[in-house]
Order: structure tokens, then C-alpha cells, then sequence
């Protein structure tokens, strides 16, 4: 597998991509809402930084800095695009269940099952539909999708801008990050995204693994 595939075919990063774009900025905030493990946070961070998705600021407080995390245009659209492509598949499970049809329903549980997490972290897949049918085909939820199920987003959490901002004095871009969340040119340092459609996204560059 190309790092190309593996980028495509990781639904952790589109979950933490998508907990920032909910307001989620810190590492231990988007820890604790995607149940994802502190240290592959990090990573995912980090990938997150250097393919310019999003923008890593530096806030300087009374007693410490702290770091957190933005979404920037081009990250807010390839989650946007990803999000789209998932529903449509939501779309799908939900007819085949509605028509009895078991065959289709393994066939897509073969082949999309790692995207589940992030369908129920993003509200696209009802948990309690989602319930329904692993019971009507006889599955049992994976740890990370009885994770989700539980708490699917931790929306409580997703506003926390406000109760920072007292203890803030400034903030800037860290230079090894992003460029800006405003950047124009929309695409990564050395290439672009060949289409927003398909089964994946094609990134500009590749992630360091």
C-alpha cells in the first residue's frame, strides 16, 4: 500500500480533522470528544499541520502557552467533500436495511466498515439505526464504533473557544505549520487535489509516517 492509499484509507485523521472543524483546538480536548488515544492525536496533528489542513497557533497565557489547532479553507473542504461522500453511503445502508437486503449490507460492512467510526462521530449514520442493524445481521460493535455510539461527538465540548479567551493575551502562527487559514491558493506546497469525488481524496502530498 502507497502512503497515497493509507492517507486515503485513514478515517482517524478525517475524525480529528473534524472535531477541529467543530471548535475542538486543543490536543486533550480532541483526545477526550474522539476518544482517539493522546499520542496518535499528536500525529494526526502533526500530518494534519504539514499537509496545510490545518493552522498550528501558539497562544500565550498568565502562566503557560498553549498550543491549538484550526481548520483552514482547504481542510474545511476536504472534510466537507469526505462528509458528502460518506452520507451518500449512509444513504445506502439505510435503503438496504429498509428492503431486508442482508447480502448488501455485508458486502458494504466488507468494505466501508473502517469509515463507521467516523460516520457516527459525524452524525451521518444514527446510532440507534446503527444499533438495529448490527443486531439484525448479528455483529457486534468494534471498541472504537461502541466508542462513538456512546458519545457521538461531544457536542458539550465543541464551544470551548469562549471560556479560553479571558486567560489569552495573543496568539500567532507557528511558522512551521500552515501558512494561514486564509490562504488563497487552497491546496497543499507542491500540488493540489486531483477531484473531491470517488472513494477517496487524492492528496498533494504525503503524509510522514
Amino acid at each position: 500500500m502507497s502512503r497515497e492509499d493509507k492517507v486515503n484509507d485513514s478515517p482517524n485523521h478525517f475524525i480529528v480533522l473534524d472535531a477541529i472543524g467543530r471548535g475542538l483546538k486543543t490536543t486533550d480536548k480532541i483526545s477526550k470528544v474522539t476518544r482517539i488515544d493522546k499520542s496518535e492525536v499528536e500525529l494526526l496533528l502533526k500530518d494534519l499541520t504539514l499537509q496545510r489542513l490545518v493552522v498550528r497557533m501558539e497562544k500565550k497565557g498568565f502562566f503557560r502557552n498553549k498550543t491549538e489547532f484550526v481548520i483552514n479553507e482547504t481542510g474545511q473542504s476536504l472534510l466537507d467533500s469526505k462528509k458528502h461522500e460518506l452520507e451518500q453511503k449512509a444513504k445506502h445502508i439505510e435503503q438496504a436495511y429498509g428492503n431486508g437486503n442482508t447480502a448488501q449490507l455485508q458486502s458494504f460492512m466488507e468494505a466501508e466498515r473502517a469509515w463507521i467510526p467516523m460516520m457516527l462521530f459525524s452524525g451521518l449514520l444514527n446510532v440507534v439505526f446503527f444499533s438495529s442493524m448490527m443486531s439484525f445481521m448479528g455483529m457486534t460493535m468494534s471498541p472504537q464504533e461502541s466508542s462513538m455510539a456512546g458519545d457521538t461527538g461531544g457536542a458539550s465540548d465543541s464551544t470551548d473557544s469562549s471560556t479560553d479567551s479571558g486567560s489569552d493575551t495573543g496568539a500567532q502562527v507557528d511558522s512551521g505549520g500552515a501558512d494561514s487559514a486564509g490562504d488563497s491558493s487552497g491546496g497543499f506546497e507542491g500540488g493540489g487535489f486531483d477531484s473531491f469525488g470517488g472513494s477517496g481524496m487524492d492528496f498533494g502530498g504525503d503524509f510522514n509516517f
